[in-house]
C-alpha cells in the first residue's frame, strides 16, 4: 500500500469518527435546564368578625358570640366588619335576622343594630309587648343581667295589718316565669365594652311579655317589691308556672308560727300619737 493510500484512508476514518460522534450527540436527550426555586407570592389577609358559635334568628348578639376570622382579602366582602374594638362594640346587642353557623361572617344585612329605626319592634316577637320595671342593685341581680337573658319576676309583699298572724304578714310569689330581658336602662346593647363593671348599677329593666303579663307587672309594682332571678341558659319553663304558689314568712321561719295572736285586742289612741295595742288573755 502506498503512502498516499494510507493517508487517504486515515483521513476518511477520522472524518467518519467525527461524523459518528456528532450523530450520537444529536441523538442524546438535551440536558435539563437548572430549575430555579419558586418564590411564593405573599397573600394579603384580613381579620373580620364572625360568629363564634351557632346563633338562632331573633337572638341578641353577645360579646362572647363574636370571634375573629382571618381570610384572604380577596375573599372578604366589602361590607364585612373589621376586627376592631369599635366594630365589636357596634355589633354587640344587635338582633340576628337569620340563623348563623360558627365562622359565618357578621354582615350588616344579617343584623339589626341598636339605634336602628324599629330595632325594639324587631326584637319583640309577634304579639308580645315591652314593659319596664324599676330595679336596684339587689333586685336587679347586682347589674349581672343582660339583654337576652331569661328571668323570673318575684313579687314580695309585707302587710301592715297587725290583726294578721305574724307568720302571714310577709309573702313572696313568682309572678312571671321565663320572660326575656330586652333592655337595661336605655341601652339595648349587651355589654358593648365587654366588662360588666363599667356599666354601673341598672335602674330599669325592660322585659318582653304578653298583654296579660304586662298588666300583672303594672299592678304588682303598686302592691310590693319586684325582684328578678336569672334562669339557666336553655332551661324550659315549667307548665305550672302560670299558677305560682305563695311562700309565707312562716314557711321561711318556723319560729314565727309559734307567735300566734291569742285573746282579744283593742287599740288605745292617745292624742295624735300612734295607737297602742292592749291584748286581753
Amino acid at each position: 500500500m502506498s503512502l498516499r493510500t494510507a493517508l487517504t484512508a486515515a483521513v476518511v476514518l477520522g472524518l467518519g469518527g467525527i461524523g459518528l460522534v456528532a450523530w450520537i450527540g444529536m441523538r442524546l436527550p438535551p440536558k435539563p435546564a437548572q430549575e430555579t426555586a419558586a418564590i411564593p407570592v405573599p397573600v394579603a389577609k384580613i381579620r373580620v368578625l364572625a360568629a363564634a358559635r351557632a346563633l338562632r334568628a331573633g337572638a341578641l348578639l353577645k360579646h362572647e358570640d363574636i370571634e375573629t376570622l382571618e381570610l384572604p382579602a380577596a375573599d372578604s366582602p366589602a361590607n364585612a366588619s373589621p376586627d376592631t374594638a369599635a366594630a365589636r362594640a357596634e355589633l354587640t346587642g344587635s338582633m340576628i335576622r337569620r340563623a348563623l353557623q360558627p365562622k359565618d361572617m357578621l354582615l350588616p344585612t344579617d343584623l339589626v343594630r341598636p339605634g336602628d329605626r324599629g330595632f325594639l319592634a324587631a326584637v319583640l316577637r309577634p304579639g308580645m309587648r315591652a314593659t319596664t320595671i324599676g330595679v336596684d342593685a339587689v333586685s336587679g341581680t347586682a347589674g349581672l343581667i343582660w339583654p337576652g337573658d331569661r328571668v323570673d319576676a318575684i313579687l314580695t309583699q309585707v302587710a301592715d295589718d297587725p290583726s294578721l298572724p305574724v307568720s302571714r304578714r310577709a309573702s313572696a310569689e313568682t309572678l312571671l316565669g321565663d320572660v326575656r330581658v330586652i333592655a337595661i336602662d336605655q341601652q339595648l346593647m349587651q355589654g358593648a365594652t365587654g366588662a360588666a363593671t363599667e356599666r354601673g348599677t341598672a335602674h330599669t329593666v325592660t322585659l318582653e311579655v304578653t298583654e296579660g303579663q304586662a298588666e300583672r307587672l303594672a299592678l304588682a309594682a303598686r302592691l310590693g317589691h319586684l325582684s328578678l332571678v336569672v334562669r339557666a341558659a336553655g332551661q324550659m319553663a315549667d307548665a305550672t308556672e302560670d299558677r305560682p304558689a305563695t311562700t309565707w314568712s312562716g314557711d321561711i321561719s318556723p319560729a314565727l308560727n309559734g307567735r300566734r295572736n291569742s285573746g282579744r285586742m283593742i287599740r288605745v289612741y292617745q292624742g295624735t300619737t300612734d295607737p297602742k295595742e292592749v291584748r286581753f288573755q
